[in-house]
């Protein structure tokens, strides 16, 4: 018999739409005394390693070696492409049109559930809230193409981006695929830890512009390790095993009014009427594609 999900799982998604709407800024600002490879590396090597030592000390179970390869492989994935690309599209773009940008992920993490079996397909109401915060984000993109050319900074993001997003969805989903009896929070600081050596290792070999050490970087760096990873990617990784796919996936949705909002009022970023209407338009697609998941849940538990 099938049961509701846990309010931990409603309260995890909630600390997703909130503190990932705020890493965007995080980025940006840690970007500047910081490499893109470095700052990736060294954001995930720490989250992943003090998750997982908070993990050993508090006696939480440790996967098996083949349960150790397969996460840290599906972390690799989906944060080393998902998260990897936003560090170097925001060399490009505002973190607040980088968010917007990242809406057409509830189109990757649907479309690639559904190739999957025993994964919930989705319904024309889940897919029309999914094409209306699609809409949002052409609204951004076209006029950039436009204005700079397909070769411009806002194409250019957006394609980056699309790379990350369909590499978050295939990764996410097959760590919700893989079968294991270890917590959620210590496969989130597998995933981190192994990605964080991807990054870190030829961050510290390649040629780069030099660090500029400074509070104010070191402090941005602290609240990705801290709120984007600890806590956030944590937060994910229990909400995607509890709640239905197109429901996690609103997190696309909130996070950019967030980020636009905190970019705005902390960094000084502009935003037009046209990001307004984007806004608008992504947070009816939110609505739809939540009253669409909750009905589908609430059916699935009056048929058991």
């Amino acid at each position: 018999m099938q049961t509701r999900p846990p309010l931990a799982a409603y309260l995890a998604l909630a600390a997703i739409c909130f503190f990932w709407g705020t890493v965007y800024l995080g980025i940006r600002i840690a970007l500047e005394y910081f490499p893109p490879m470095l700052l990736m590396g060294g954001r995930f090597f720490y989250a992943g390693l003090a998750t997982l030592l908070a993990g050993a000390a508090f006696r939480a179970k440790m996967p098996s070696p083949r349960e150790f390869a397969v996460t840290a492989f599906n972390g690799i994935i989906t944060l080393g492409l998902g998260i990897g690309t936003l560090a170097f599209a925001e060399q490009w773009v505002p973190s607040g049109l980088a968010a917007i940008l990242t809406t057409t992920s509830p189109f990757w993490m649907i479309g690639v559930a559904a190739l999957f079996p025993g994964h919930e397909r989705p319904n024309l109401a889940t897919l029309f809230g999914v094409l209306v915060g699609l809409a949002g984000t052409l609204l951004l993109v076209v006029p950039g193409a436009l204005r700079e050319g397909l070769g411009g900074a806002v194409v250019s993001s957006f394609l980056i981006l699309q790379l990350g997003c369909a590499g978050f969805a295939l990764g996410s989903i097959l760590e919700r695929q893989h079968q294991t009896t270890t917590h959620p929070v210590i496969n989130a600081a597998i995933q981190e830890l192994a990605t964080g050596l991807v990054f870190l290792i030829p961050g510290l070999l390649m040629h780069h512009d030099p660090v500029k050490w400074s509070f104010r970087g070191i402090a941005a760096v602290a609240y990705l390790v801290v709120f984007g990873g600890i806590v956030g990617y944590s937060s994910f990784i229990y909400a995607m095993k509890h709640l239905p796919v197109a429901l996690v996936s609103i997190y696309t949705y909130v996070n950019p009014v967030v980020a636009v909002l905190i970019g705005a009022l902390l960094y000084g970023e502009k935003f037009s009427g046209l990001d307004i209407a984007a806004m608008v338009i992504v947070i009816a697609g939110v609505a739809v594609v939540k009253l669409s998941s909750d009905r589908s849940v609430s059916g699935s538990a009056a048929a058991a």
